[in-house]
């Protein structure tokens, strides 16, 4: 059944999503004595805050500063940071009974371990403020309308519309679909003739194929903490072997500024060099096989996978100058050339995506369209891994709320 009249609420806005920023949004709303009503295409609230850190939700970073961010203009994010601090972030999750715990990296967890309870938080505050969430709420279509806004929304077999002064769109990116993600809010800004950036999927693991596979197969599951680096980006952190190519937090990081055809490099031994540490165990024994030397550095596996490229028979003392050349090669220069990515539905977040340029960094609010906001993953600004994209979420949920 398909109705042809808009009604009309109460509501001071409707906001698209109930994920980070469209609850952040919400909430920050009320704080402030205005009335939202939250459209969700899910049958809950937080689906990715509830599967983020493997259902533990390392909700932001303390080192968090744009540096951290990637956007065709890397100053974007600035404003809404410097409005909504990570300081704001731990005081207003604190208020609420999360405390959190500070792991690698500035990394911050709830206590608790528990997604769930940073869910419950907008939730119950949600409840408290009277904001409504429809849930199984899917958003067909966005208009103009009388000063304002008509949304064609689905819920289970009945279409209808609604109108709305403003409109917040939180709708988020393309990871991870089985969550009910779309390029709905990318749709929404083309449909005002706004621009969208190019997207493709970011912290997400790498693929190997062809006659270079099998030999990262043979070392799934092992884990090394190393340098991955290409000309734009660096990050140290461990990387993980897999049946399909490589994982791991320092992997996952550097997928967000690789491009297909490219090479990243891999230093096996961030901080050291392996010349020098064959150079002092000669001295002391050097009749040491090179094979028995790198099973000292690394795990026996991964030592004989290397010996794939290396004399690894020979004893430390009568390696040559171009033998230990490649050796320095191979354990700091380690060559990759991906395949591709595992795809949207294994990435975290996306890059790309409504075009920062088409916004006001003060309000998010939309330069074309009146009364039109974006926020969260849906506008091409992507965090770290880490609990940065959680902080960028939270900062502009706040930022829109301001300005409704």
């Amino acid at each position: 059944m398909t109705a042809n009249l808009t009604k009309q609420t109460h509501f001071d806005a409707i906001i698209i999503g109930a994920g980070a920023c469209g609850l952040m949004c919400a909430v920050q709303a009320g704080f402030l004595g205005k009335s939202v009503l939250i459209l969700e295409k899910n049958d809950r609230a937080g689906a990715k805050i509830l599967i983020s850190g493997g259902g533990r939700c390392n909700y932001t970073n303390l080192h968090t500063s744009y540096k951290q961010f990637l956007s065709q203009n890397e100053h974007f994010c600035r404003s809404a940071l410097a409005q909504w601090t990570v300081e704001d972030s731990i005081s207003f999750f604190e208020a609420y009974g999360i405390e959190g715990k500070e792991k690698t990296l500035g990394q911050l967890f709830p206590v608790s371990d528990k997604a769930r309870d940073v869910v419950n938080v907008f939730t119950s505050l949600c409840t408290d403020f009277g904001q409504e969430i429809w849930y199984n709420t899917e958003v067909v279509k966005l208009e103009q309308q009388d000063g304002g806004f008509s949304i064609s929304y689905k819920q289970y077999d009945t279409e209808e519309n609604i109108f709305a002064a403003k409109v917040v769109v939180a709708s988020g990116g393309l990871p991870i679909q089985k969550l009910g993600a779309t390029d709905l809010g990318m749709r929404i800004a083309r449909s005002f003739g706004m621009k969208v950036t190019a997207t493709s999927p970011a912290l997400v693991p790498l693929t190997i194929t062809g006659k270079d596979q099998p030999w990262y197969e043979k070392l799934s599951g092992n884990s090394i903490f190393s340098r991955v680096w290409n000309d734009r980006a660096s990050f140290e952190e461990n990387i993980l072997f897999t049946h399909w190519g490589l994982s791991g937090p320092a992997i996952l990081q550097i997928s967000s500024y690789w491009k297909p055809g490219e090479h990243i490099f891999i230093d096996l031994l961030p901080g050291q060099n392996i010349a020098d540490l064959i150079a002092a165990e000669r001295v002391q024994n050097g009749k040491k096989m090179l094979l028995a030397y790198l099973s000292g550095l690394f795990t026996r596996k991964f030592a004989e996978a290397l010996s794939d490229y290396l004399p690894a028979e020979k004893n430390l003392a009568s390696l040559t100058n171009a033998e230990l050349d490649a050796l320095e090669m191979l354990i700091h220069e380690f060559k990759v050339k991906p395949a591709g990515t595992k795809g949207y539905d294994k990435a975290e977040v996306m890059t790309g995506g409504v075009d920062t340029n088409e916004l006001s960094s003060k309000t998010l609010e939309s330069k074309k369209v009146q009364g039109l906001f974006f926020g969260g993953e849906c506008v091409d600004v992507t965090g770290w891994l880490g609990g940065y994209n959680f902080q960028w979420a939270w900062a502009s949920g706040f930022v829109i709320a301001q300005n409704l």
